[in-house]
C-alpha cells in the first residue's frame, strides 16, 4: 500500500480483515495530505446514480467503523443543499432506498442550520449526511494499523519478470504480491514509472475555519450552496467536533503548473478572502474572521469533480479522483478485493467514468 491517507488506510484495514499481510508506505504524517483537516461533508447527492448508491453503501460502513473503532465517524446533523438544482438532485436520491432525503421549507432552516441567514429558495435535507470526523477517524485507523506503517518515501515501483511488484524507497527494496497506490497527487508520477498516463488535473484549494459568533449551535447541518443568493455558487461547509467550528470552502481552485507551482501568486489568498466574505453575507451566526485555514491539493479526473477511477495491472492497482473521503470505506473494500485477486469492480474502470452525469456517459 502506497499512501496513508483515508483511502490507503481504508484499503489496508479491509485487506487486514481478510487476513492479508499489509505494509503501508507513507513519506509524511499519515492523513496529513489531501485527507487533512477536521471535517468533510458526507453527502449522498451526486450527478451519477451509481455514485449515489456507492455513497449509501459507504455510509453503512462508516456506521460499522463507528462501532468497531469506538468513535463518532459521521455527525447526525444531516447535509443541507440549497439552490436551483434541488429538484434534480432530490429525484436521484429518492430513487435509492435507505437515504430518506426530503424537501425542507424555509421555516425549517433555522433549526437545521442556525448559522445560516434568511433564505427562501428551494432546499432539501439529506438526513444520513453529516460532518465526517476526519481527525478522529484518521487517528483511530493509524492506531489500529501502526505496526503496518513504514515511514519512507517511495522512489520507484517496478513490475518484475517474476510477476511481483517491487517497491524502492529511500531505505529499502521490497517485492510484494500486489501494490495498491493511493498517493494523491503522487499517484500520476508512480503511474508513469510503469507506463501509464493518468488523466489527472491538479490544482490547489482553500478551506477556512470559523467560530460561532455566540455559543456553538445545537445542530449544524453541512451545507452545499449553489444558489448564488449570497454571492457564490459553489460553497460547501461542515462543522467541526462539538460544532465549535465551521469550515467553509469554495469549489473554485487555484491552477498549478506541471511542476506543481501555483500559477497566480494571489489565488489562494483571494479564495480565502472570498470564503470570509461569503460567511459575512450568508452565515451571520459565525464570526467572519477565520481562525484557521487548510490548503490542499485537488486531483480531478476530466469527466467530473466527483470522478473516481482505478487502473489495474497484474500486481498493481492505482486509484485517482477527488472528493473521495466519504467513499473511502466502500472504495477501500473494492481495492482490497482487487488486490486479493477478485478482480477490479467494473464501476472503477476508467471507461466507466464513475461520477459523470448519465448524459455525459451516452
Amino acid at each position: 500500500m502506497i499512501g496513508a491517507g483515508i483511502v490507503g488506510l481504508a484499503t489496508a484495514r479491509a485487506l487486514r480483515q481478510r487476513g492479508a499481510t499489509v505494509t503501508i508506505y507513507e513519506r509524511g504524517v499519515a492523513g496529513a495530505g489531501q485527507s487533512g483537516g477536521e471535517s468533510r461533508v458526507f453527502r449522498h447527492a451526486h450527478d451519477d446514480p451509481r455514485l449515489v448508491v456507492a455513497a449509501r453503501d459507504s455510509r453503512a460502513i462508516w456506521d460499522e467503523w463507528a462501532d468497531e473503532l469506538g468513535i463518532e465517524t459521521v455527525s447526525s446533523d444531516g447535509a443541507l443543499t440549497i439552490g436551483p438544482h434541488v429538484d434534480a438532485k432530490l429525484a436521484l436520491l429518492r430513487d435509492v432506498d435507505g437515504i430518506g432525503a426530503h424537501e425542507v421549507d424555509p421555516s425549517d432552516l433555522a433549526e437545521l442550520l442556525p448559522l445560516l441567514g434568511p433564505f427562501d429558495g428551494p432546499a432539501f435535507l439529506d438526513p444520513r449526511g453529516g460532518s465526517i470526523r476526519t481527525t478522529a477517524t484518521i487517528e483511530a485507523l493509524v492506531a489500529e494499523l501502526a505496526t503496518n506503517l513504514v515511514h519512507d518515501e517511495v522512489l520507484q515501483v517496478r513490475q518484475t519478470s517474476a510477476g511481483r511488484t517491487e517497491v524502492r524507497t529511500g531505505g529499502r527494496t521490497v517485492q510484494h504480491d500486489h501494490v495498491v497506490v493511493c498517493a494523491g497527487r503522487g499517484t500520476p508520477a508512480i503511474a508513469r514509472s510503469v507506463g501509464l498516463e493518468l488523466p489527472v488535473k491538479q490544482s490547489t484549494h482553500v478551506r477556512c475555519t470559523f467560530e460561532p459568533a455566540d455559543r456553538p449551535p445545537p445542530r449544524a447541518a453541512c451545507l452545499q450552496d449553489s444558489s448564488g443568493v449570497f454571492g457564490e455558487t459553489g460553497i460547501y461547509a461542515a462543522s467541526g467536533p462539538d460544532r465549535a467550528t465551521y469550515a467553509v470552502g469554495l469549489s473554485d481552485t487555484a491552477g498549478v503548473r506541471d511542476d506543481g507551482t501555483i500559477i497566480d501568486a494571489t489565488a489562494l489568498a483571494d479564495l480565502a478572502d472570498r470564503a470570509a466574505k461569503y460567511v459575512s453575507r450568508a452565515l451571520p451566526g459565525l464570526s467572519a474572521v477565520p481562525i484557521g485555514v487548510r490548503h490542499c491539493w485537488v486531483t480531478e479526473l476530466p469527466w467530473s469533480s466527483d470522478g473516481v477511477a482505478a487502473w489495474s495491472r497484474p500486481g498493481l492497482t492505482l486509484v485517482a479522483g477527488h472528493n473521495l473521503f466519504k467513499l473511502a470505506p466502500w472504495l477501500g473494500g473494492l481495492l482490497a478485493a482487487s488486490a486479493l485477486g477478485d478482480g477490479l469492480d467494473d464501476r472503477l474502470r476508467p471507461e466507466s467514468r464513475l461520477g459523470a452525469a448519465p448524459e455525459s456517459n451516452a
